[in-house]
């Protein structure tokens, strides 16, 4: 296995979704400062982003994979595979806006945004650009084009950043001046409305930049090759809808499990604190862009079984310290959760961060069945990881509130990772280095035991003010995490 390589995209990868998502988060204390949590504007936003996650996965419908097994195929043509996929998620495209711009009172209505149609037109263009975009930027990770891959990222962060701190902290001071900017802030949520209407053009701008990569739909289109494109994807898109639904059915559920303001502002916390979490999920998706195309590239490689292997070590061995680095130093990153009217949804960090290393494996354990283009098993499989995440959502949120969210997740992606494993195992084996794994989930278990432990006994929670106590408790943390990185570094050694 080629490590030096999949460290090096891991890198560049890391720095477009790690560091840019990070410059995103710092968005999050400026939207819970300036938006209180009382108001339920945040749980908007994370409601309509949760109908926008949904829905990209749909756009795109598996082509992203699709276009990495094709591509490398023997008999096939490379650019005649990226364009042939770029016009089928084109038109799919197409047709979405217009379905939704023709039908957007009623759909608006249904959704619970009838005052405001223009959000839903907004994430209507936006999710289409950005599914569009997703089988570029996967061809970029299919040629190895990682600078350009992060360039184009950043093309979409910098300024989408810098327009919210404009418009949360410089518009503001002109509202004395001009009382028609106020009204219309007024109008839009208090600025929440504003958030979209930003995306829309930081995501056209990154369409624009674009035009070199569109222009690769030009080179043909071959029909025979559509078919069985769709034949592979197909299993893919259920593979993707019950997978995303993992992340955001509890989002989209809460404000029917708990109607009225109660239900926005307590989805307003949530999702507030677990943006903190997603800290993994970034870890992975980082790991994910690299190893991807490497794996892809070499499945004609008879160790291919080592590589998958290796790869799975690596993740689990760096997911855990990153859970443990998350979690020492929670009370620091709370202040990414806004103010202390949020802080009471801390208590999901720990357990939605172990469902997204949940995710994580079951995403390595997944390329048994797309090697093998059996697909469909994926689908299966996040099937019952899904059922079994909605229903712990809508037996137990209405009694527990968002901890139920967060047990669910944990849940659906605990079932999907051991049900993918044991099928694995049995229809393309790979030797999993079992031993050494579960070896770093308990001295992670046991550290973060320890740190709870010590955190009880100084009387400290994470409510707690920054004092001098908790100065103490974050220096014995970071000794903890100490000694989980030195156990990392022996355990490399002996390999």
């Amino acid at each position: 296995m080629n490590l030096k390589s999949l460290a090096k995209d891991t890198a560049l990868y890391g720095l477009s979704s790690i560091v840019g998502r990070f410059l995103n988060y710092l968005l999050v204390p400026l939207y819970t400062i300036k938006i209180a949590a009382e108001s339920g504007g945040y749980g908007i936003v994370t409601n309509l982003y949760a109908y926008t996650a949904l829905l990209l996965v749909i756009l795109t419908f598996g082509m992203e994979t699709t276009l990495f097994r094709f591509s490398n195929k023997d008999g096939e043509d490379s650019p005649m595979v990226y364009s042939t996929t770029l016009r089928m998620v084109g038109l799919a495209c197409l047709a979405f806006i217009a379905l939704v711009l023709g039908f957007i009172r009623p759909i608006s209505g249904a959704l619970g945004y009838a005052d405001h149609p223009e959000y839903i037109g907004c994430m209507a263009l936006i999710v289409a650009q950005d599914a569009f975009q997703a089988i570029m930027f996967s061809r970029l990770r299919q040629q190895q084009r990682p600078v350009r891959f992060v360039f184009l990222k950043f093309a979409f962060i910098i300024p989408n950043v810098l327009l919210n701190l404009f418009i949360f902290l410089v518009l503001p001071k002109f509202f004395p001046a001009h009382p028609q900017w106020e009204a219309l802030w007024q109008h839009y949520n208090y600025g929440v409305g504003l958030i979209f209407f930003v995306n829309l053009i930081c995501t056209t701008i990154v369409s624009l930049l674009f035009i070199p990569e569109i222009r690769g739909i030009f080179y043909g289109w071959d029909k025979k090759l559509a078919g069985r494109m769709l034949r592979y994807t197909w299993p893919l898109l259920l593979f993707g809808i019950v997978g995303i639904l993992n992340q955001v059915a509890d989002k989209i559920l809460y404000p029917w499990l708990v109607p009225g303001p109660e239900g926005k502002v307590q989805l307003g916390i949530y999702g507030a604190c677990v943006k903190i979490a997603m800290i993994m999920a970034l870890l992975t998706q980082a790991f994910r862009y690299a190893y991807e195309p490497l794996v892809f590239n070499g499945s004609r490689d008879k160790n291919s079984p080592e590589t998958l292997r290796d790869g799975m070590k690596y993740f689990v061995i760096f997911a855990f310290l990153a859970w443990l680095a998350v979690l020492f130093y929670l009370p620091i990153l709370r202040y990414l959760a806004g103010t202390g009217s949020y802080w009471s949804g801390l208590k999901v960090v720990p357990v939605v961060m172990m469902a997204e290393i949940f995710m994580g494996i079951f995403f390595n354990l997944s390329f048994w069945y797309k090697l093998t283009d059996q697909t469909w098993w994926g689908a299966i499989i996040s099937a019952i990881g899904a059922a079994v995440m909605i229903a712990v959502n809508v037996i137990f949120v209405p009694r527990y509130g968002y901890m139920a969210c967060a047990w669910g997740g944990f849940a659906g992606y605990g079932v999907g990772m051991l049900l993918s494993y044991f099928l694995g195992q049995k229809k393309a084996p790979v030797p999993y280095d079992i031993k050494t794994m579960g070896a770093f989930l308990l001295l992670a278990l046991a550290l973060y035991a320890a740190s709870l432990f010590i955190q009880r006994a100084m009387g400290l929670t994470m409510e707690s003010p920054f004092n001098g106590r908790m100065i103490a408790w974050l220096g014995i943390n970071t000794a903890l995490l100490a000694v989980y990185g030195v156990f990392t570094l022996r355990s490399l050694k002996r390999r």
